[in-house]
């Protein structure tokens, strides 16, 4: 019996998507937890091989395997309680139709990953891909109250809960935010919510890069916290200079009087956007880092901002680059080598900063990794809790390279 026979016998022949063409790999989607679980087991035992995605619309799907698993089936929103504030949702679930559903209950993930609107939301927290918003509102990580993931040899587990003083098993839910489908294939999520905010608005200073750094640093100094504040590159921007762009939410008295003190602070240099072009223009930035062939991030201190956006900018490029300036993160898009990135990472670990390989193609992740070992004892670390959720070394995940 084939492959291709076993796993229609296992799941039904509605679980593999289409028949594969000569040379390509089947494509399956199971349509619960419980089917990806036994897919997994199934997996391990005879060993085979499983890349896993999620719309597909982030990490190229090119990595080698003998099959693929999808979670686009599991796309469910199963609770959603606005009273408290949480929700538990399906990995599956594609990024806009989880955001508005939940608005529709007057709730709000404060998250704004780059990528398309199609992008799954087990794929946003396996990548731990946060956008501009973390700024104002945290990591991926602080979304999370729980998950639950299936391991490599099929065992389902559950980290977290959905209160947010439940925190049992909280270093699992931590684990899986940005471990890249490393540790297990998340399948369910609880969430973190907030109200959904009756102001947005966001407020633009165009000019060369330095200048805008200097004023992201007065508005620090003067304590003013925007939701997002984001230094963009002029392509990523659509302008014909870099692009200092606040982003202020909540009510609609706190908004003004946050926009009254940043104008203060800049010299009333700040000019707003209108709804409409305030929506286009994030959504524009965000998309832009999936029509490159690499993206990745750079997480160091506030302080130290201005150097590491030097460093990326003189060891790689400047044309598609967004930096938090009161985090300390970038972002960077375009076309890079391994070499390249193994001596920048390199120099950054020297700083004991991390960089993360977002998505690039398949012969990228495998040799430079999604994440490095920039601190001592990582690398065993990882290699441990791999063997722990992976004995056998069914999902196919490009962690640490081959350098």
């Amino acid at each position: 019996m084939s492959l291709l026979d076993k796993v229609r016998a296992l799941l039904g022949r509605d679980a593999v998507l289409e028949g594969p063409a000569s040379g390509e790999i089947p494509r399956v989607a199971p349509p619960t937890p419980d089917a990806v679980a036994l897919l997994l087991g199934t997996a391990h035992e005879e060993g085979w091989r499983v890349r896993v995605e999620g719309t597909g619309s982030w990490l190229p799907p090119d990595a080698p395997a003998d099959l693929t698993l999808t979670t686009r089936r599991l796309d469910r929103v199963t609770a959603v309680e606005p009273q408290d504030l949480v929700a538990t949702a399906e990995a599956g679930i594609g990024w806009d139709a989880l955001r508005q559903q939940l608005a529709d209950r007057g709730a709000w993930l404060a998250l704004d990953p780059p990528g398309i609107a199609g992008r799954s939301l087990g794929s946003v927290v396996a990548t731990g891909t946060a956008g501009p918003l973390r700024a104002g509102f945290g990591p991926v990580r602080d979304h999370l109250l729980g998950v639950t993931f299936v391991t490599g040899d099929g065992r389902i587990i559950q980290g977290g809960g959905r209160v947010m003083k439940n925190v049992a098993g909280y270093d699992l839910t931590r684990l899986q935010a940005g471990a890249f489908g490393a540790f297990g294939v998340i399948v369910l999520v609880h969430l973190r919510l907030r109200a959904l905010p009756r102001a947005d608005e966001t407020l633009v200073l165009e000019g060369p890069a330095e200048e805008l750094l200097a004023a992201a640093d007065e508005i620090r100094a003067a304590e003013l916290a925007p939701a997002a504040l984001e230094l963009l590159s002029p392509a990523l921007a659509r302008r014909e200079r870099w692009v200092l762009a606040a982003r202020l939410v909540g009510s609609p008295a706190a908004v003004a009087a946050e926009e009254g003190d940043l104008r203060g602070v800049a010299g009333g240099r700040f000019a707003p956007l209108r709804a409409e072009e305030a929506h286009a223009f994030w959504s524009r930035a965000a998309e832009a880092f999936a029509l490159r062939p690499v993206t990745f991030r750079v997480g160091g201190l506030p302080e130290g901002g201005e150097e590491l956006l030097d460093l990326v900018r003189h060891q790689l490029s400047d044309e598609w680059v967004s930096a938090a300036p009161g985090v300390g993160s970038i972002r960077w898009a375009g076309e890079a080598s391994a070499e390249r990135l193994r001596r920048l990472r390199r120099t950054l670990a020297g700083q004991e900063v991390p960089l993360t390989l977002e998505r690039a193609p398949w012969a990228l992740r495998s040799a430079v990794g999604h994440f490095g070992a920039y601190r001592e004892g990582v690398g065993p670390l990882v290699a441990g809790l791999r063997h722990t959720f992976d004995p056998k070394g069914t999902l196919v995940a490009a962690v640490e390279g081959d350098e």
